[in-house]
């Protein structure tokens, strides 16, 4: 190249603004949810969801992160005003008005139907396939606030869901007749099971209604938004060298 080019080129490099969000941390909002991302007793995080996060964004893309733990509800309403970048979870119609996100999920998350053994349509339950055999079965729902996917997927068809304070609440309420079923990922739920003492009170069928695609959201308005597309390519390096497959596979 020639060196009046070169200057000329420098010069229009160096005239650039500083790339969005440069040098300031992502601020990510959490709900404290084992395995996805919780606290260990020494106060560090863990969890599969901040490994795989924490790989792609801080240890290949030099991004720091900020991990903020609040109520899940708090979590979106926070990302929604701008007051945390990004959130962890599957998007839907809802969060897309405020939150971009990625092509391609880096986790799904198998949803699988729960009742209680003492139901007396355990048999009837153990068939259901879909929200649709749910729906015609008249059966109702219990999870927990802020699950946008019970809202959207069964709640919004007409399938009548009950919302508790918290995951843990929604076992006891199951066990003792409040609801026909759970809707829930089995990892998670057999620790919140186990937890309350109700592994002989509750159990899982065989019923597998989706599989969630979690990913990231960015806030639309957060200096970090254009983070997404090199999280996209980062993520499908880790999945070809294995490095998805190794974080996961512990849990």
């Amino acid at each position: 190249m020639r060196p009046v080019l070169l200057l000329l080129l420098m010069a229009a490099l160096l005239a650039l603004p500083p790339a969005a969000g440069a040098g300031r941390p992502l601020r990510i909002a959490y709900p404290e949810f084992w395995p996805f991302f919780f606290r260990t007793q020494d106060g560090s995080m863990d969890g599969f969801f901040h490994d795989i996060v924490t790989e792609a964004l801080e240890r290949r893309l030099g991004v720091p992160l900020v991990w903020e733990c609040y109520p899940w509800v708090r979590c979106q309403e926070r990302v929604r005003q701008g007051e945390s970048d990004a959130m962890i979870t599957v998007p839907t119609a809802g969060r897309a008005a405020y939150a971009a996100t990625h092509p391609t999920p880096f986790y799904s998350k198998k949803l699988v139907v729960f009742t209680s053994p003492a139901h007396p349509r355990l048999e009837a339950i153990r068939t259901l396939r879909s929200v649709d055999d749910i729906l015609r079965g008249g059966f109702s729902v219990v999870t927990y606030i802020g699950n946008g996917w019970a809202r959207e997927k069964l709640a919004a068809v007409g399938v009548p869901v009950t919302e508790t304070s918290c995951f843990e609440c929604v076992w006891p309420m199951l066990a003792v007749g409040r609801a026909d079923l759970v809707v829930e990922w089995p990892v998670a739920a057999w620790a919140a099971i186990r937890s309350c003492g109700l592994q002989d009170r509750v159990v899982q069928t065989q019923a597998v209604l989706e599989a969630m695609p979690f990913h990231l959201l960015i806030g639309k308005n957060s200096p970090h938004v254009g983070l997404l597309a090199p999280f996209e390519r980062t993520l499908e390096a880790m999945r070809a060298d294995g490095t998805l497959e190794r974080i996961v596979a512990p849990y």
